[in-house]
């Protein structure tokens, strides 16, 4: 993990020396700034972020406010969520679609499939997103979102982003929007420091015209 260390100044100088556009752009935005989520438990970030899916930001969190509330302390637990009645889990405004993902994702956490938080410092980021995208509803995105803003890992770049494409497109004064492939193969310079690249990308929408 590496913001506000060392190391970022390190990626940060490392960046900039490979790739002058993204210098360029670096230099525009300022200070590295990604707020990690205070949620390192795989099995809460993916509960979250499958409560989030295909809502706005506003409903989403009232609905897992409603979610947390129905748990002791208001921390679910795998057992509590595989326990808990489906009419509860509906009641709180979660659809059956969401009901059997949260299901899955809790069986799956018991037997081990979706790692532990204290077994994710021996594994790289292509075997959690293996076990992560093995939940009904997670796929490789929500993986990868999970491990830029609650495992804080330092170089994933999630190139099917439309923001990170719109960035990139921005960036380097493309006529029209990369592909993800595109994307990942001039990425490959940006390893291993990825996830500060892609969060410049994220704010090129902001900055660029």
């Amino acid at each position: 993990m590496l913001p506000y260390t060392d190391e970022l100044d390190a990626a940060i100088a490392a960046l900039c020396a490979e790739d002058p556009p993204l210098a360029a752009l670096i230099a525009r935005v300022g200070d590295y700034r990604l707020e990690l989520r205070d949620m390192h438990s795989p099995f809460l970030g993916l509960l979250r972020a499958i409560v989030y899916q295909q809502l706005s930001g506003k409903a989403a969190a009232a609905i897992h406010a409603r979610l947390q509330a129905l748990f002791p302390g208001s921390v679910p637990t795998p057992a509590g969520v595989l326990a808990m009645p489906e009419e509860k889990l509906r009641s709180v405004g979660l659809s059956r679609a969401k009901i059997l993902a949260a299901k899955d994702l809790a069986a799956k956490t018991i037997a081990g499939l979706v790692p532990a938080p204290e077994a994710l410092a021996g594994m790289d980021d292509e075997e959690i997103i293996a076990r992560l995208t093995s939940v009904r509803g997670i796929g490789r995105w929500t993986a990868e979102m999970l491990l830029i803003f609650n495992l804080g890992r330092p170089d994933v770049l999630p190139v099917s982003d439309l923001g990170i494409r719109k960035g990139f497109m921005l960036t380097y004064g493309l006529a029209a929007l990369p592909s993800p492939t595109e994307v990942r193969r001039h990425g490959a310079r940006w390893a291993p420091y990825r996830t500060v690249a892609s969060w410049y990308l994220w704010r090129a929408n902001e900055v660029l015209p």
